[in-house]
């Protein structure tokens, strides 16, 4: 049997944690669109029912976008409920992602879950005492077909 330590647990390495439901609304996404992807199948719907998509859907930019809101409010209440063992630790900016997938349209009306996995840790070798914590990051729609992944990283050290 392997022992986790303390960092592991609060990290919850390798469970799925879901992060917040939300229902992408018309009015949301061309009002997303219209500031940062103002292409017609995400903002005028008369125009996304004759596009390869067959109706208005979300940005994928907003997807993400969205991901990352329920991330970071999932990860302000793990860090204020921290009791240890250990020090709290203090999140940094994240270094970048990788294998951003956008698998299926996310339409007006879809109720989509985010989740994320926390995959491994490692020393950061530039900066003693921070870490670099690689994660999967997942959006599901209603029938539970992923509309969204990716890898991404974030940095933290223990205070």
């Amino acid at each position: 049997m392997q022992v986790r330590s303390a960092l592991d647990v609060y990290l919850q390495l390798g469970e799925t944690i879901t992060l917040g439901r939300h229902v992408f609304t018309a009015g949301e996404i061309k009002e997303f669109a219209a500031k940062y992807d103002p292409q017609a199948f995400h903002t005028d719907e008369a125009a996304a029912k004759t596009s390869v998509f067959g109706g208005l859907c979300a940005s994928g930019w907003h997807t993400c976008a969205l991901w990352m809101r329920y991330n970071l409010e999932n990860r302000e209440r793990t860090v204020s409920e921290w009791s240890g063992p250990g020090p709290q630790p203090e999140f940094g900016p994240s270094p970048g992602f990788s294998d951003l997938k956008w698998l299926k349209p996310v339409y007006a009306g879809d109720a989509i879950t985010f989740r994320r996995t926390a995959l491994s840790h490692r020393p950061l070798a530039s900066r003693p005492g921070w870490h670099v914590l690689s994660i999967r990051a997942d959006a599901l729609n209603g029938d539970g077909h992923t509309v969204l992944e990716m890898t991404n990283a974030a940095l933290f050290q223990m205070k």
